[in-house]
């Protein structure tokens, strides 16, 4: 389904409708002290735990050399195309890490950070872009209006635009041409009860170990052992966003 289908338009639709096209037309006008990131946390959210931080823990050191299985199982559990090419979504991609300094190399696996501070939901005009409370960033396809501000806001250039008609969709994983996407922590697995995601799951059926998923808040849980036990960053820490993905051994 697209973004833009203009069939059973509600009052709802019509009054958002007419928002965009104020904005479209002459720059979105917002009442005094009301910002942009205020009318984006005003999105209706999915029932979600506020006493539980969804995240990863990420030890580079433990991922194979050209091993794919978290970026393919993304793709199968998701319904993204298998075939990459330079504007297929892509919600994992592996990024090549070079210190200059020592001449050492190493792969990390990169996706949607889920920020405490997304700026992605800052700049997003119509609150397509939301955070629920157990910290997983999303986008709304019904809202999205393809405008892309949130991928130039996005540090890590984990968001991807549909360009493509979109076929052979997932029923848990709804998307949509003209919409934009990034990785869900497979929302749709969690809120069924399941306690991890498509790419951990398969870098564990690997035998490698090195995606770590879990529930940061839980002291008892896996995934906040590991960060005691080991040195671990985020990336860009500089920007002081608090991202729920953390690195070990970059």
């Amino acid at each position: 389904m697209s973004c833009h289908d203009t069939s059973e338009k509600t009052p709802a639709d019509l009054k958002r409708r007419g928002f965009l096209a104020a904005a479209l037309g002459g720059g979105v006008l917002l009442a005094p002290g009301i910002t942009l990131i205020e009318v984006a946390r005003a999105a209706p959210q999915a029932s979600a735990n506020e006493a539980v931080r969804w995240g990863m823990l990420i030890d580079t050191t433990k991922c194979a050399d050209g091993c794919t299985d978290c970026v393919s199982a993304c793709q199968t559990e998701n319904g993204l195309p298998a075939a990459v090419s330079a504007t297929s979504a892509q919600w994992i991609r592996l990024v090549e890490i070079k210190d200059h300094a020592s001449g050492r190399e190493q792969r990390a696996p990169v996706m949607c950070q889920h920020c405490a501070e997304p700026p992605c939901v800052d700049v997003c005009p119509t609150g397509a872009s939301f955070k629920r409370a157990d910290g997983i960033v999303l986008v709304d396809r019904h809202a999205c209006i393809g405008c892309r501000y949130c991928m130039m806001a996005c540090p890590y250039k984990a968001r991807s635009f549909v360009h493509e008609p979109t076929t052979g969709q997932k029923p848990d994983v709804p998307r949509g041409q003209g919409c934009v996407e990034s990785c869900t922590l497979c929302v749709h697995r969690l809120d069924r009860g399941e306690t991890t995601t498509a790419c951990a799951e398969a870098c564990t059926r690997a035998g490698h170990g090195a995606i770590v998923f879990g529930n940061l808040n839980d002291p008892d849980s896996e995934i906040a052992r590991r960060i005691r036990a080991v040195a671990s960053t985020p990336l860009r820490a500089d920007l002081r966003l608090d991202p729920g993905v953390r690195y070990a051994g970059l």
